[in-house]
């Protein structure tokens, strides 16, 4: 099983390109999981038409010990299986315990054994990694974390943080950096900064996404890009992506 944590600062397109990531492999016949990791529980909307998934911490404040692993899953586009951490009412509580009882519920009901996927998506906010938000790194959840950003001061600027918590906890068998995605924004040097940050975490520019108006259409649709105009040219980017991560860790040997 590959087990990959995707991280970005929000608004960066991370649960846009996860997911069309996501129906791309389960377009190569492969089982996805997609989790996601942010209080704003809408990593997976596009995957549902639009409709949200009940988050796994509502429902485990509503059900405590009668929660079973069928109300915390539901089955989007392409088969892709569905996981929403959610998070505390603003203002209350901290976010990063939705993202903590998720997981540790997921992994007591089975989740992982139950649906079998061939490959596990966690899709976390990236403007801070303290705490539940630096879980999926951590504790054997994923084996390889990516990062997106654009050449956006704050998008690389959050990167950074990023990519050195993951280098901070290299020593403890945490999950490695398996490289920077390029969501293209149009800046001015873009290309450049995003190699240089690549570089200074020794790393590098796995994939490279345009900036395209159909993704946004394809959205105001509630669908994916690959649902919604799966023969376009950015469609292909995101195959082409899909198969970049998988690559990435492959190479390695450690996902």
């Amino acid at each position: 099983m590959i087990k990959v944590a995707v991280y970005g600062k929000g608004g960066i397109g991370k649960s846009t390109t996860v997911s069309n990531v996501a129906v791309a492999l389960a377009e190569k016949g492969m089982k996805v999981m997609q989790i996601g990791c942010d209080p704003k529980a809408d990593s997976t909307i596009l995957l549902r038409h639009g409709k949200k998934v009940p988050t796994v911490l509502e429902l485990y404040n509503e059900k405590r010990q009668e929660l079973k692993l069928t109300d915390m899953v539901q089955i989007g586009y392409g088969g892709v299986v569905c996981v929403e951490a959610g998070g505390p009412a603003p203002g209350l509580g901290c976010a990063g315990r939705g993202i903590i009882t998720a997981l540790e519920k997921l992994k007591e009901n089975g989740a992982y054994e139950t649906y079998k996927p061939d490959i596990v998506f966690y899709d976390v906010l990236g403007d801070v990694v303290c705490g539940g938000f630096s879980m999926p790194m951590r504790k054997g959840y994923a084996d390889k974390v990516f990062i997106i950003t654009s050449g956006e001061n704050m998008a690389i600027h959050a990167g950074a943080n990023i990519a050195m918590a993951v280098d901070n906890f290299r020593n403890r068998g945490y999950a490695s950096l398996g490289g920077v995605i390029l969501n293209r924004r149009n800046v001015p040097g873009e290309e450049e900064k995003v190699r240089e940050l690549a570089e200074d975490f020794h790393t590098r520019v796995v994939g490279t996404l345009s900036r395209s108006e159909l993704v946004l259409e394809a959205e105001n649709r509630g669908k994916t890009l690959l649902e919604a105009y799966p023969d376009c040219e950015m469609a292909e980017e995101y195959r082409t992506l899909a198969e970049q991560i998988l690559n990435a860790c492959r190479e390695e040997g450690s996902c």
